[in-house]
């Protein structure tokens, strides 16, 4: 079966498919010794070559995993002004390549999905699917009922309406209160710059959820784990994709640890983080929603001081941290 030349390598991992149409529009792609062209269809049997190198079919199964960026990473494999690149913390891998499922910002921190299946994180990224993000957010001061509802509502941005989908308060102490607030578009900067387009200063963003996978409060600040089977399958059905025959059950997905995936499908325990402190810190729930559109629930021990949005097992009950705004 033939399918568009940039779909099939977007599939081996090479990169998001838009960027591959790039390589296509500046003649970095061939196939069997001729200049590809947008739309160009191939097969098992055509020679594809980027930049005068072969691409070959992939040796290995696809893979999928989770990393907890820590404040101060960037999302892109460089940086002229040397900041640390999360690529940096990813599992090694021999004749594939990482791709990222979206991106956060240098002061954001949380949940940052990668695979080595491009057409599946196109899917993921893609502005159709309205795949939910949720975040846990931290303010300063306390905002009025009047300023959340037209967070809910919508707000006029500089490049058009924006709004939460949902937006529940988690408690506070002092001067800082706590937000659970999903959005469904993946627009720059969305989440702070709705909050700075009435008035309220976010101190601390972070991403707690990307469709159907949880950050979960066991993978500490720094660490990767592999998804597990469920989420896996989660993933594609959200994007109504067929689930790969190479997904295989692979124990409990435990936390790795950054580096050289020596033994690839067995967790190992992930190392002390250099934000370990940061990551007890943080209060976000890690109970996926229990119906579609709605946020996780803060859940499990220490819910009931009601400073901060707590933490519990995946799919556990508890007492709630905060008041449910409507």
């Amino acid at each position: 079966m033939s399918e568009r030349v940039q779909k099939v390598l977007a599939a081996r991992g090479l990169g998001s498919r838009r960027e591959i149409e790039g390589w296509i529009e500046r003649g970095e792609v061939q196939v069997n010794n001729r200049t590809a062209q947008l739309g160009d269809q191939v097969d098992e049997h055509d020679v594809i070559r980027v930049r005068g190198r072969i691409v070959r079919r992939p040796e290995h199964p696809h893979r999928w995993i989770v990393y907890h960026k820590p404040v101060g990473e960037i999302c892109s494999r460089s940086d002229p002004e040397g900041r640390r690149p999360v690529f940096a913390s990813l599992p090694r891998l021999k004749g594939q390549r990482w791709v990222a499922v979206g991106r956060l910002d240098l002061n954001t921190s949380g949940l940052l999905l990668f695979t080595t299946d491009g057409e599946l994180a196109n899917r993921l990224m893609h502005p159709s699917m309205a795949l939910e993000r949720e975040y846990a957010v931290r303010v300063l001061g306390e905002v009025p009922s009047a300023t959340l509802d037209m967070l809910r509502e919508g707000v006029e941005l500089e490049d058009g309406p924006a709004r939460f989908d949902s937006l529940e308060e988690q408690g506070g102490d002092g001067a800082n209160h706590w937000y659970h607030v999903i959005v469904s578009e993946g627009r720059n900067r969305l989440v702070r710059r709705l909050w700075d387009a009435v008035g309220v200063t976010v101190s601390r963003l972070i991403r707690v959820r990307y469709g159907p996978v949880v950050l979960g409060r066991g993978l500490k600040t720094g660490a990767v784990r592999d998804l597990e089977t469920r989420e896996v399958a989660g993933l594609y059905q959200a994007v109504d994709l067929p689930v790969p025959d190479s997904v295989r059950p692979r124990g409990r997905g435990g936390p790795r640890r950054p580096g050289r995936d020596k033994r690839p499908g067995k967790p190992v325990a992930a190392g002390k983080s250099r934000n370990s402190r940061a990551a007890r810190e943080d209060g976000w729930s890690s109970s996926p929603p229990k119906k579609p559109g709605k946020p996780a629930s803060p859940s499990g021990r220490g819910g009931g001081r009601g400073t901060k949005p707590s933490g519990g097992r995946s799919g556990g009950g508890g007492k709630s941290g905060g008041r449910r705004q409507r």
